[in-house]
């Protein structure tokens, strides 16, 4: 890699980072298992009885989040298994990855 690659290559990474930090998206998120409880789909939302999540703080517990994209509610169904990463985002709670659990 030249010189001029890699400056723009360090400029490109810094503003990834400057936009996540901008939007609320962790850089660090990390999956949390989960049991689907609920899921709400004209409000966006979705009930999830889950293990800690680390980059919130916040304990193991059963609450509501909404979904960064409403496609995820889709994907599984009350009863199911999955792992998901959250961050609050606009001041509420935010499911920002969903998938099922394998």
């Amino acid at each position: 890699m030249n010189t001029t690659t890699m400056t723009v290559s360090r400029r490109l990474a810094a503003l990834g980072l400057a936009a996540l930090a901008l939007v609320g998206l962790p850089a660090h998120a990390q999956s949390t298992d989960a049991e689907v409880m609920k899921i709400d789909k004209p409000q966006q939302k979705i009930t999830l009885k889950h293990g800690e999540i680390k980059n919130l703080d916040m304990p193991p517990m059963t609450m509501v989040f909404r979904v960064q994209d409403a496609g995820m509610l889709d994907a599984v169904k009350v009863g199911d298994k999955v792992k998901f990463d959250a961050d609050k985002v606009g001041g509420q709670y935010t499911v920002l990855k969903l998938a099922p659990a394998k």
